[in-house]
C-alpha cells in the first residue's frame, strides 16, 4: 500500500469513526460523511488511472454526482431540522414523534 492510498484510506475511516462515535449534532455528521464521500472518490479515480481501465472511468463522476445529491438532501433536512426544533443536536429529535 502506497502512502497515498493509505492516507485516502486513513481519511474515510476517520470519517466513519467521527460518524459513529462523535454523534452530537447534525452537521458534524453531514460533514463526516461528506469527508467519507470525497475520500471514496479520490481512492476510485487513483484505482481507475492505476489501472488505466476505460471500463470504469465513469464510476468517480457517478460517485461524485451522487456526493452532490446526499449533500443537497442532507442540507435540507439539515434545514428543516433546524425551523421545526431549533436546533441540530441529535439528542433533541425523536423519531417516534410527529
Amino acid at each position: 500500500m502506497t502512502p497515498m492510498h493509505f492516507s485516502f484510506t486513513s481519511a474515510f475511516i476517520l470519517g466513519l469513526m467521527g460518524l459513529a462515535f462523535h454523534r452530537t449534532h447534525l452537521l458534524s455528521a453531514l460533514l463526516c460523511l461528506e469527508g467519507m464521500m470525497l475520500s471514496l472518490f479520490i481512492e476510485l479515480a487513483l484505482w481507475t488511472l492505476q489501472f488505466e481501465s476505460t471500463s470504469f472511468s465513469t464510476a468517480p463522476m457517478l460517485l461524485l454526482a451522487f456526493s452532490a445529491c446526499e449533500a443537497s438532501t442532507g442540507l435540507a433536512l439539515l434545514v428543516a431540522t433546524a425551523r421545526t426544533h431549533g436546533t441540530d443536536r441529535l439528542q433533541n429529535l425523536n423519531l417516534l414523534q410527529c
